[in-house]
């Protein structure tokens, strides 16, 4: 069996790297990878950590790259290497431009689509932008749909999606987590961690397109007047991506009890997580990430496709109004039995073992039809 695997960014290549392993080592399979580089350096990183070495590197990042640019590179340059390699199963994952556009492409090829992450749903088309049109287009060419819980088997089934053509796998996320954790805290880390020693670390990440502008403005002065605090460091490392970059440094550079980074590499941010008290994000892996720490997570957008967490008790919405992200924080921070709450609540997105779930689910799928 020839199975392509198509990812584009590090979140993407962080949940299909345990996969990616598996197939490896999988006999009768013939596995390949395909990066399309919508991110570089931040996919590099990945592929580094987990030692995956791409077959096919299309390499399309470029700078202030539009979505309809982006997407027509994808057309243009990956068809060829479906044609060459003539895969069996193209595995692709989550909600990025690359699912969307590698799905549509298998389907005008007749591969049949592994949907990794599939049936997460906000029911807005507008949030998050694009990624919830992304992984429905995803959703309706895909041959196998491997949802991380029964929530998002839910939503398939509601769609119309034959139940025997989803798997309810758990999310790899845990598997590569589980993977980086074991390994050494890095030098970097360390030094942070030592240098801010009593004070609790508040990690932040906040990079969504549809927060870009007056959200993300928001989401700075609600942390610059929290870190008038002084028992607390907030960390913030920050997405090269000039909507970020610029209210984060206008707003944020120079304020005491504020630290900016450049974007960490994945091992390292696993580490910061695994030391910090709150993450404060509006991405999407950290809300399935954090709880597996046991580290309560303040999501700042107005919508999750990940529920499951906020049913769970160990997410909350926050939105992006400052005065809300200022009080839900310095409850957490100040009431310890709420702090408690949500720390101690039970992780929902999977037990370490997804990629073999895929894998066996695959392999079954074919004999079948063999």
């Amino acid at each position: 069996m020839k199975i392509l695997s198509v990812f584009g960014t590090r979140p993407e290549a962080v949940k299909m790297a345990p996969i990616v392993r598996q197939l490896a080592q999988t006999p009768r399979v013939d596995s390949c990878v395909c990066v399309t580089a919508q991110h570089r350096q931040m996919l590099d990183q990945v592929l580094n950590l987990f030692q995956i070495k791409p077959a096919y590197d299309l390499d399309l990042m470029r700078d202030n790259q539009s979505l309809p640019e982006l997407s027509a590179s994808i057309f243009t340059y990956l068809d060829p290497v479906l044609t060459t390699f003539q895969p069996d199963w193209v595995l692709v994952q989550g909600d990025t431009t690359t699912v969307a556009i590698t799905a549509l492409l298998a389907y005008y090829r007749r591969v049949k689509v592994g949907h990794v992450e599939a049936g997460l749903r906000t029911h807005d088309k507008w949030q998050p932008f694009p990624e919830e049109i992304n992984r429905r287009v995803a959703g309706v060419a895909a041959d196998l749909h491997f949802a991380p819980t029964a929530w998002s088997q839910g939503n398939l089934l509601r769609e119309g999606v034959d139940e025997k053509n989803i798997v309810v796998t758990g999310n790899p996320v845990i598997d590569a987590l589980n993977f980086v954790a074991k390994q050494e805290t890095p030098n970097e880390i360390q030094k942070i961690i030592g240098k801010h020693e009593g004070k609790r670390i508040i990690l932040v990440t906040a990079h969504r397109r549809e927060n870009f502008g007056q959200p993300l403005e928001n989401i700075c002065r609600a942390l610059k007047e929290l870190a008038g605090r002084g028992d607390l460091e907030i960390i913030y490392p920050v997405h090269l991506n000039p909507n970020v970059q610029e209210p984060v440094k206008r707003i944020l550079n120079d304020v005491n009890n504020i630290t900016l980074l450049p974007p960490l590499d994945y091992l390292p941010l696993v580490h910061l997580m695994k030391h910090s008290s709150l993450i404060l994000t509006d991405s999407g892996g950290i809300q399935e990430e954090a709880p597996a720490f046991g580290i309560p997570v303040l999501v700042l957008r107005e919508t999750t496709e990940r529920p499951e967490g906020i049913d769970a008790g160990t997410l909350k919405l926050v939105g992006t109004e400052t005065s809300y992200i200022l009080q839900e924080a310095k409850r957490l921070l100040d009431d310890e039995s709420e702090y408690r709450k949500m720390a101690k609540a039970s992780n929902p997105y999977g037990d370490g073992h997804a990629a073999e779930r895929i894998v066996e689910a695959l392999l079954k799928t074919n004999d079948s039809h063999v």
